[in-house]
C-alpha cells in the first residue's frame, strides 16, 4: 500500500561508470556491446514490479545534456541513484566532493529526496567498497542505501532498481535514524498512536485478539497462532516488560517497528502507518483527515447512527471507573490521539456535567452534536484521529446530511435531530442564565461559576412528542445584532428574551422581530426573564402580550430559575423549531395559560387544523387532536383553576 502513483528514477554518475548499460542490462538481461550516450526514459508496467507501482527509470548524459536539463532531471526525480565504477577511485571520491553537494545544492540542504549509491563494474574487482560507502551513508542522511552491482554480468541488476523503488515507497530517514539505531521521534509518535487506537480495551497490552484484528486490517491477512508466538518470543528474549499477560505492551510493539526496519523490512512499518493515513513525512495525510462533506444550501449536518456508535464505544473505552462521566484525566486521554485538545474549558458550560463538573455521556454526545452543526469538517477531522476508519471504511458514513430546510417547511415534516435557536436580548437581561437554565443550572449553581468559562452556546437534549431532539442555544452578540443581515439570522428558532423588570428591555425585542423576523418563517419565542420579582410596564406603544397577539406569536412566556428550573420553555422551544407549521396550535397546548384564554383560542383550533395541507398533519395531529386533545385541554385547565 503506498500513496505514490508512480516512481521516477534517475541515474547520474560520472561519464563512464556505466548508468546506461545498467539500464540496458534492465531491459534486455543481457550486457549491450554498443552503449549509446544515453538511454531513451524507460516504463516499467505496474504488474511486473514488487510493489506493483509503474517506475520510470531516467539517464542522464552530460555528453547530451546540459546543467540546466540536470536540475530539471533532479526536481521530478522520487530517488537519484548515483553511479559510480567500484575500480574507479576519482568516481568514488566525487560523491562526496561534487554529487551529493550538488544534489543539496539543488534540492536544498534538508531534502527528502532519497539517494541511492550504486557501485557498478564489480566484475573487475575481487573486493568490496562497502566499507568505504559506510562513512559516506552516516554522513549524509539522504542515503539510503549502498548496492553494489555489474551491468555486464547482471549481478544485482534488479536488486538495484527495486532498492530505488523501495527507497521511495518506503523511505528510512522518515522512521528510522540510523546513528541512534531507533525509531524516528515522529515514527514513534504515529505508532504511539496507533497502539492506541487498536487497544481497544484501553488497557495498554494488545491481546491476541486485538493482534489478529490490527492484522487483518493493515495486511488483509491473518496471523497464524504459532506465528504470533514467534512474536512475542522475539520480543521477550530482546527486551524486559515488551510482553506483559501474554499481551505485547506498548513497548514491545515499537521494538518490533525497530526491529522490521533494522532487518531491511522497512514496508511492514510502512503498510502500517499508511493504513491509518500517514504519508511519506509521517504525517497525517489532508485526504486522510478531510474527506469532503457534500452539503447543499439549506442542509444542516448531523451525526449518523454509526457515528454516535463509534463516539459512545470511544466515551465506554475511557470511563476507566464506569461511573458515566469523563473525569479531567479520562478526557484528555481520551483525546490523546488528537494533536491537541480540541475543547476547551467553556465545554464543562456547554453540555450537561455532573456534580464534579464532569462531562457526562450526554453532555460528550451533545458536544459533537453541536460541532457537527457548526463546523461538521472538525468533526470529521477528529474522528480521524480518534480512529474512526479503523472500525469504518470513511468517516464520512459517521454524517448524515439533512435536505433542505425549505423541503421540510413545504412537507411539513422533518427526519433532523438538531435544531439551532438563536437568543437575542440587550445585555443584563439574562440571557447566560437562560442559556445555563438549559442544562439544568439554578442561579445559585451559575453564580459559583467562572463567568470567563461561559460559553455562548449551550446544547441538550429536549422530549419532542417522545422523540429526543437536540437543541443548541446560541447567544448572539448583541453588538452584532443590527449589523447582521437577515440570511446571517437563519435559525431554526428564535427566543427573543426581555427583562420584565427593566422597562426599557422589551423594545430591543421588538426591533429585533421586525427586523429579522417577521418577513422570515422562522418561528419566534418571546421570554419574559427574571419574573421572581415585580415586573414593570414596558416603555413600548405595545405590550408584549399585545405585540405578541398582533403579530401572531405565542403569548411571552415567563421564565425563571432562582431554585428550579422549568423546562417547559426549551420544550417549546424545540417543538417550534421542529414543527414550525404548527406554532398557533403548538404554543396553545405548550404554554400555560388562564382558562379564559384557552376558551378563546380553542375555537380556532378546528380551522387551524382543517386549513392544514395533506400530509402527516391531517393523519398524525388530526387523530391526536381528536383522541387526546380534550385530555389534555383538561388537565391544562385545572392546573390553570
Amino acid at each position: 500500500m503506498s500513496s505514490k502513483r508512480d516512481v521516477r528514477i534517475l541515474l547520474v554518475g560520472d561519464p563512464g561508470v556505466g548508468k546506461t548499460s545498467l539500464i540496458l542490462s534492465l531491459v534486455s538481461e543481457e550486457f549491450p556491446e554498443e552503449v549509446p550516450s544515453k538511454a531513451e526514459e524507460i516504463t516499467i508496467p505496474a504488474d511486473v514490479t514488487p510493489e506493483k507501482v509503474p517506475t520510470h527509470i531516467v539517464d542522464y548524459s552530460s555528453q547530451e545534456q546540459d546543467e540546466d536539463r540536470l536540475q530539471e532531471e533532479l526536481a521530478k526525480a522520487n530517488v537519484v541513484c548515483i553511479v559510480y565504477s567500484v575500480d574507479d577511485e576519482d568516481s568514488i571520491e566525487r560523491i562526496t566532493t561534487f554529487w551529493l553537494p550538488y544534489l543539496r545544492n539543488c534540492l536544498g540542504e534538508d531534502h527528502r529526496t532519497p539517494v541511492i549509491l550504486v557501485g557498478n563494474k564489480t566484475d573487475m574487482l575481487d573486493f568490496s567498497t562497502m566499507e568505504t560507502m559506510m562513512p559516506i551513508m552516516n554522513d549524509f542522511a539522504e542515503v539510503e542505501t549502498c548496492v553494489e552491482c555489474s551491468a555486464r554480468t547482471l549481478k544485482n541488476i534488479s536488486e538495484m532498481f527495486y532498492y530505488a523503488q523501495k527507497a521511495v515507497l518506503h523511505p528510512t530517514a522518515a522512521v528510522y535514524n540510523p546513528e541512534e539505531k531507533e525509531l524516528t521521534p515522529q515514527c514513534k509518535k504515529a505508532l504511539t498512536r496507533i497502539f492506541k487506537i487498536c487497544d481497544l480495551d484501553n488497557d495498554s497490552i494488545l491481546k491476541d485478539d486485538e493482534v489478529h484484528l490490527f492484522q487483518r486490517k493493515c495486511f488483509n491477512a491473518p496471523l497464524q497462532p504459532q506465528a504470533l508466538e514467534d512474536v512475542k518470543s522475539i520480543v521477550r528474549r530482546n527486551i524486559t516488560d515488551g510482553i506483559i499477560d501474554n499481551g505485547i505492551t506498548l513497548k514491545g510493539f515499537l521494538f518490533l517497528h525497530t526491529l522490521f526496519i533494522q532487518r531491511g523490512r522497512h514496508e511492514t512499518t510502512w503498510t502500517v502507518l499508511r493504513s491509518f493515513g500517514y504519508d511519506d513525512g509521517v504525517l497525517l495525510s489532508k485526504d486522510f483527515l478531510s474527506p469532503r462533506v457534500q452539503t447543499s444550501l439549506g442542509s444542516t449536518t448531523e451525526l449518523s447512527t454509526q457515528g454516535i456508535q463509534f463516539l459512545k464505544m470511544i466515551f465506554d473505552k475511557y470511563d476507566d471507573d464506569r461511573d458515566g462521566c469523563l473525569s479531567p484525566t479520562e478526557l484528555q486521554n481520551l483525546f490523546s490521539t488528537c494533536p491537541v485538545m480540541p475543547w476547551g474549558s467553556d465545554v464543562n458550560n456547554t453540555v450537561c456535567t455532573n456534580h464534579n463538573n464532569w462531562i457526562t455521556l450526554q453532555g460528550y454526545l451533545a458536544q459533537w452534536a453541536l460541532t457537527t452543526l457548526l463546523d461538521v469538517p472538525r468533526t470529521v477531522e477528529n474522528l480521524a484521529y480518534l480512529g474512526y476508519h479503523y472500525h469504518h471504511d470513511s468517516q464520512l458514513s459517521a454524517i448524515t446530511v439533512t435536505r433542505d430546510k425549505k423541503i421540510d417547511l413545504d412537507k411539513k415534516q422533518t427526519s433532523r435531530n438538531v435544531f439551532r435557536c438563536y437568543v437575542l436580548g440587550t445585555k443584563g437581561v439574562g440571557k447566560s442564565t437562560f442559556l445555563q437554565g438549559h442544562l439544568g443550572r439554578n442561579l445559585r449553581y451559575i453564580a459559583t461559576l467562572n463567568k470567563e468559562h461561559l460559553s455562548s452556546f449551550t446544547i441538550n437534549t429536549v422530549q419532542v412528542y417522545g422523540q429526543e431532539k437536540y437543541l443548541l442555544l446560541h447567544e448572539v452578540d448583541v453588538s452584532l445584532c443590527d449589523m447582521l443581515n437577515p440570511t446571517e439570522m437563519n435559525c431554526d428558532v428564535a427566543c427573543l428574551v426581555y427583562d420584565s423588570t427593566n422597562p426599557r428591555s422589551f423594545d430591543f425585542c421588538a426591533r429585533m422581530y421586525l427586523k429579522h423576523f417577521l418577513d422570515s418563517r422562522i418561528p419566534t419565542l418571546v421570554v419574559a426573564a427574571k419574573t421572581e420579582y415585580q415586573a414593570v410596564r414596558q416603555d413600548y406603544e405595545l405590550t408584549p402580550a399585545q405585540f405578541c397577539s398582533k403579530f401572531k406569536l405565542p403569548p411571552p412566556q415567563s421564565f425563571s430559575s432562582i431554585d428550579k428550573v422549568n423546562r417547559e420553555v426549551y420544550i417549546k422551544l424545540a417543538t417550534m423549531a421542529a414543527y414550525p407549521n404548527l406554532k398557533r396550535l403548538v404554543h396553545m397546548l405548550l404554554v400555560r395559560q388562564n382558562p379564559l384564554w384557552l376558551e378563546e383560542k380553542f375555537s380556532h383550533m378546528k380551522d387551524v387544523v382543517m386549513k392544514e395541507e395533506n400530509g402527516y398533519l391531517r393523519v398524525g395531529i388530526g387523530v391526536a387532536v381528536l383522541a387526546g386533545v380534550g385530555f389534555v385541554l383538561y388537565r391544562i385547565l385545572r392546573r390553570g383553576s
